[in-house]
Parts: structure tokens; C-alpha cells; sequence
């Protein structure tokens, strides 16, 4: 009998997924096609590389962060573009990102890869790289001696190698792997399965939180989930460490109980989901608003004309209202064009933009008015909520029908039981 058979019983390469709530399968149908919805929208190239660079440097500064990295996301970014100076006593933290980043690109670049035992030492050799470790700690190799974090003690170091052995083989099972039209959403089960699964075991001796979010980005990367989402799950847990841990220490403690860790990580991703949407759309309307912009000034190209649209569309990049005495200084070309110009000329610019109905004035503040390209938008009644209008009752029919058919496929799944050896 092993040893962890006595010590980490929870430990079981079981998964009861008929025993999720409802509410889990809704998010799971509601990621799906959010997913789907993300892999399917156009970006333009500056949008797509700003998007990867952000959610690149916030998921490698998640997954380190969440273990005493103190690096800001600003700083981290800097680190990506080269610009970042650190004296030589913060020069691991950067390393530390730079490690998360070089293997993200990795699993990126390489394409999708089987989940072995030896690609999992992999990751933790890579994320330990150049990095001063204690020295029973060898970076890539499976822990001869016994570790904890906080109260928790990981899984006795004679059963490690099987154990690793063990969870691959498991999630490597047709059961996690979905149809095609679920894939995404079982793979996000699995990503997560794997994390909780890697933390009970703890089998390296150093940088195992970082080797699970690996494992996590490999397998959504592997699944098709664009690279950008594939890091939310990271900045989930970092940003709410405290129930992250919390979710951590009752799913062992329970005996096993994984249904409030899986619901805990896939509400975050979810969440985290609609935040990217959210942004993408943005950027959507930006350009939307910006084509708009020089359709209405088409058809004229006198001086005064690209003025006007210079100064409309530099002023779209303020979030706020300015005062129109210094819109001739939001931006370097707008302060070129109006050098040598009376005030006179600016508030004829400006008053002439209003009535094209681009700008709006407010006593002394003026806007743009972006919102003209909702009205390109398909047309609908505005919604009590979403499901009461006909587009949300079919967005929300979408997700249930999704849903359903998870829940079907795991029924079969949760039947089996796993063999302890």
C-alpha cells in the first residue's frame, strides 16, 4: 500500500463531476462560447500585439506574484519592451517573470504538446532557471525530501514519481477531453483539475505554484483558447489570493471535495472573460469611430478640413471632457497644426464640429460624441436585462443548451471510479 493512500487520501483521481451545481455548468456553457466569441473577433495588428503584451505581462506577474514577486504590472511590461532598470538586489525578480515569459512563449511557439510527467519537470526547470534555490532544490527533478506551504505538507516523496505518473495518465482520459463543440469548456475543467492536482502533490522542491499555472496555460493553449485568455485563470487566483488559498486548503481537507475550487476558479475566469470582452469591444468601437470619423471628411481635404479631423480624433483618445482653451495642446501634430493660429481658429473648428454633431460642448468642456456608432449597432428594445430581450434570451438559450451537454458527458465520466493501486 503507498504511503499517501494513508496521508493525502484526498488524493483519489476522482472526479465526481455529476455532483457540480447547476450555476458551475452555466459558467462552463457561458466560457465556452465567450471563448468561442474571442478565438472569432478580428483585431487590428496594434490592438491584437497591445492585447498580448498586456495579458502576457499580467499573467507572468500573476503567476509570480502570487508567491512574493513584487513587481508592478507597469514595471513588468517595461521588462517585456527591454526598458526596465533594476539595481542588483531586485535582478531575480525580473528574472523570475523573464523565466514565466520565456516558457509561455515556449508552449506557445512549440504548439500543443502531450501532458507527460517529463514535460511537467520541464516547466519547473524552466521557471527556476538562474534562480538561487535551497539546496536539497534541483530545478526540473522530482523531490527526494519532504515540503510544505503554510499548514499544508505535500504528498510523501516516495510516491511523487507515481503520482505525477498517475495525474497525467488521468487527465490524458477521453472523458476531460469534450466534443468539439466543448472542448474549450473541458479544457478549462481539466487546466484547473491539474492545478489543484499539482498543488496536493507539491512534487518539486521549489516553484511548484508556478509549475501548475503552466500546466494550466499549456493545456488551454493546447485546446485552442486564445493566448491572452489562456492567462486569466493565473491573474484569478493572484488577485484574490486570500480565497484562493482558503479554496485550496478546504478542497483537502474535505476529503477531496473539489466541487468550491472548481466553482471558485471557473467564476474568476469567467469574470475575467467578460473583462476582455469588454475591452476588445472598446478597441472595436475606437476603430469603429475612427472610420466614421474620416468618412465624414471624405469628401474634403482642404487644410481647415484635416485640422478638424486631427483634432476630433486626438481628443478621442481623453477618457475625460477637456477645456476647449486647451484642446490646441492635446497632442504634439494637434499643437503643430494650431501653431501660429488665433484663438479664433480654434473655436471655429470647434463650434463647426458641433454642428456635424461630432463634438459635444458643455460650458467650457468638450467631448467627442463616440456613442454616433451605436447607432450601427443591431437595433433591439433596451432589455429590463439581458435575458428579457430576444438577443439575450437566445445568448443565454446558447450557454444553457452548452451547458447540458457538458453535464451529459460527464455523467458517464463520474460514474467511473478510478482504480487505487
Amino acid at each position: 500500500m503507498r504511503t499517501y493512500l494513508r496521508t493525502h487520501a484526498w488524493i483519489s483521481f476522482e472526479l465526481d463531476l455529476a455532483r457540480l451545481p447547476w450555476t458551475t455548468w452555466m459558467l462552463l456553457g457561458e466560457a465556452q462560447s465567450k471563448l468561442a466569441h474571442l478565438a472569432g473577433v478580428p483585431l487590428q495588428p496594434d490592438t491584437a500585439e497591445k492585447l498580448h503584451l498586456l495579458y502576457l505581462a499580467k499573467g507572468a506577474l500573476a503567476t509570480t506574484a502570487i508567491e512574493g514577486n513584487t513587481l508592478s504590472e507597469d514595471e513588468v511590461i517595461k521588462l517585456l519592451q527591454g526598458d526596465l532598470k533594476l539595481p542588483p538586489s531586485k535582478q531575480y525578480l525580473a528574472q523570475e517573470i523573464d523565466n514565466v515569459v520565456r516558457a509561455c512563449n515556449s508552449i506557445w511557439n512549440d504548439g500543443p504538446s502531450r501532458l507527460t510527467p517529463e514535460l511537467i519537470k520541464e516547466f519547473n526547470q524552466r521557471v527556476l532557471q538562474n534562480l538561487s534555490v535551497a539546496e536539497e532544490v534541483v530545478p526540473g527533478q522530482v523531490r527526494r525530501h519532504e515540503v510544505g506551504v503554510m499548514r499544508y505538507r505535500g504528498a510523501p516523496p516516495e510516491d511523487c514519481e507515481y503520482l505525477l505518473a498517475r495525474l497525467c495518465g488521468w487527465l490524458e482520459e477521453p472523458a476531460f477531453q469534450g466534443t468539439e463543440e466543448t472542448r474549450a469548456a473541458f479544457s478549462v475543467l481539466r487546466a484547473i483539475v491539474a492545478h489543484l492536482y499539482i498543488a496536493w502533490i507539491h512534487p518539486f522542491g521549489d516553484g511548484n505554484g508556478r509549475t501548475a499555472r503552466l500546466v494550466e496555460f499549456e493545456i488551454l493553449v493546447a485546446a485552442g483558447v486564445p493566448a491572452p485568455a489562456a492567462h486569466l485563470l493565473s491573474n484569478h487566483y493572484n488577485e484574490t489570493r486570500t480565497e484562493y488559498y482558503r479554496q485550496l486548503d478546504y478542497a483537502s481537507k474535505s476529503g477531496g471535495d473539489v466541487t468550491k475550487f472548481l466553482h471558485y476558479a471557473i467564476q474568476g475566469f469567467v469574470d475575467k472573460l467578460r473583462e476582455q470582452i469588454s475591452y476588445i469591444k472598446d478597441q472595436q468601437h475606437d476603430v469603429a469611430w475612427r472610420n466614421y470619423v474620416y468618412d465624414v471628411f471624405a469628401l474634403d481635404a482642404s487644410p481647415t478640413a484635416v485640422r478638424q479631423r486631427m483634432l476630433l480624433l486626438d481628443l478621442s483618445t481623453y477618457d475625460e471632457p477637456v477645456d476647449r482653451r486647451l484642446l490646441s495642446t492635446i497632442s504634439p501634430r494637434v499643437a503643430a497644426a494650431y501653431f501660429g493660429k488665433t484663438q479664433k481658429t480654434l473655436s471655429r473648428d470647434v463650434n463647426e464640429l458641433a454642428q456635424k454633431q461630432l463634438l459635444e460642448i458643455r460650458g467650457p468642456m468638450c467631448r467627442p460624441r463616440k456613442e454616433l456608432i451605436l447607432a450601427f449597432l443591431p437595433k433591439r428594445h433596451p432589455p429590463a436585462n439581458d435575458t428579457a430581450s430576444p438577443r439575450g434570451r437566445a445568448s443565454s438559450a446558447a450557454i444553457q443548451r452548452t451547458a447540458l451537454q457538458m453535464k451529459q458527458l460527464a455523467l458517464p465520466f463520474s460514474r467511473r471510479k478510478s482504480k487505487r493501486r
